[in-house]
């Protein structure tokens, strides 16, 4: 028995889809806890420093990465192609995003290097596999 034949979803592809949308609703309720003051004075001062002097290019970026993120996410599961342009979205708001955050963890701020791999690394390394996801599900015929 062949799971993969088109039309016929294989679970993978229902607890991928779950798991990332998950990640990305985290991210967007992330997004609302950094435009709330009171919420980022009680975080840490490397987190304060990439938060509180975020300009608004970047904050931008932000909204595009975590709302395109969540919205392609649940396109996924709805099994709609479109999800991929919005993981493109998703990407071109994080790598804006990440230029102000690169130039902040290149300051005089002492970041570790789980801060930087958890702040950067991460969500840039799921960002690319739901592009790369996406294209290769609607492949498969599993999302048209």
């Amino acid at each position: 028995m062949n799971n993969e034949t088109k039309g016929h979803v294989h679970w993978s592809f229902w607890l991928i889809s779950i798991y990332f949308l998950t990640w990305n609703i985290m991210g967007s309720m992330n997004f609302f806890v950094q435009m709330n003051a009171d919420m980022v004075a009680s975080f840490p001062e490397t987190h304060r420093a990439i938060i509180e002097g975020r300009p608004i290019w970047a904050t931008a970026g932000f909204a595009l990465a975590v709302f395109g993120g969540a919205l392609g996410c649940l396109l996924l599961l709805l099994r709609k192609s479109v999800a991929y342009y919005l993981f493109i979205i998703s990407l071109v708001g994080m790598v804006i995003t990440m230029i102000h955050t690169f130039n902040v963890v290149t300051s005089t701020t002492n970041f570790s290097t789980i801060d930087i791999f958890i702040m950067m690394l991460l969500p840039m390394i799921v960002a690319v596999f739901l592009l790369w996801y996406s294209k290769l599900v609607e492949g498969k015929g599993w999302i048209s």
